[in-house]
């Protein structure tokens, strides 16, 4: 665990900080329609893939290189044991100079997350996770703190940008139930790990890229909360191309009021 830790830290140091708030032009381009990428998204990644092979040599499904060549992705259901790698988790946070973005990886066993590492350079601090041995903030047990008793006090986050519009409609007229429902952070890497430590109540994602969310939802579980797909199935990470749907919350309980108030109850 500590040396993957230390990995995605190197790789951070060498590629990413210190074009933190120093990208030029042509650093920056975009690789499918509305997706942009730099090139510390591509070196960082580069570095993460080589490191972790000596590490465990297994397949590395990096969110660059299945850019390159989507096949790539299916390693995920077909190998016993994959690497999954967001070099730059928040890459418009990344660009636009913002400090919420964060340096993932996580391994995945048999369709299974089993450990998983978030470093927020700009935060200095590292989340890890591992499947039945808990989560961690900076070496330190993390335990999600109980949700308020009212939904009226909760804090959420709804990822609406994948959402068709019938369901828009319902998931915005259902946000007024609660405290306080914002966008988000426009990063994984850092709304999984608040959700974690009780500055969210719960998060509505649509699509749900497996760099994205294997690392997250993995440390909101150890840490004690629920992280499952809208039909209540746990999460395991899959290729991309899904929209299905994935709702994160501290508990059970709030999962479930929660799904019933933006969606309807659960089938």
């Amino acid at each position: 665990m500590d040396r993957v830790a230390e990995i995605l830290a190197e790789a951070s140091a060498e590629a990413v900080e210190p074009r933190f708030r120093a990208l030029t032009a042509g650093e920056v381009m975009e690789k499918a329609p509305g997706e942009v990428v730099t090139i510390a998204d591509r070196e960082a990644e580069a570095i993460i893939e080589r490191r972790l092979r000596e590490l465990l040599p297994v397949p590395v499904v990096g969110e660059e290189a299945v850019a390159a060549d989507p096949a790539l992705a299916r390693a995920l259901h077909s190998e016993p044991a994959v690497w999954l790698v967001d070099p730059v988790d928040g890459t418009s946070n990344f660009i636009a100079g913002r400090p919420d973005y964060a340096v993932m990886a996580s391994l995945v066993r048999s369709g299974r997350t089993v450990a998983s590492w978030i470093w927020q350079p700009t935060h200095a601090v590292c989340y890890t996770a591992e499947l039945g041995a808990g989560a961690w903030r900076n070496g330190h047990r993390l335990t999600r703190p109980p949700a308020p008793a009212a939904p009226a006090e909760w804090r959420g986050a709804v990822k609406s940008r994948f959402l068709d519009p019938e369901r828009r409609r319902r998931v915005e007229a259902g946000s007024a139930a609660f405290g306080e429902v914002a966008p988000g952070r426009h990063a994984a890497g850092i709304e999984y790990p608040e959700l974690a430590e009780g500055g969210l109540d719960f998060i509505l994602y649509w699509r749900t890229l497996p760099w994205d969310h294997a690392p997250g939802s993995l440390l909101v579980t150890e840490a004690g909360g629920v992280s499952a797909r809208l039909d209540g199935s746990p999460y395991r990470p899959e290729e991309p191309g899904g929209e299905n749907g994935l709702l994160v919350a501290a508990d059970r309980e709030t999962w479930e009021r929660t799904r019933a108030v933006l969606l309807g109850p659960a089938d």
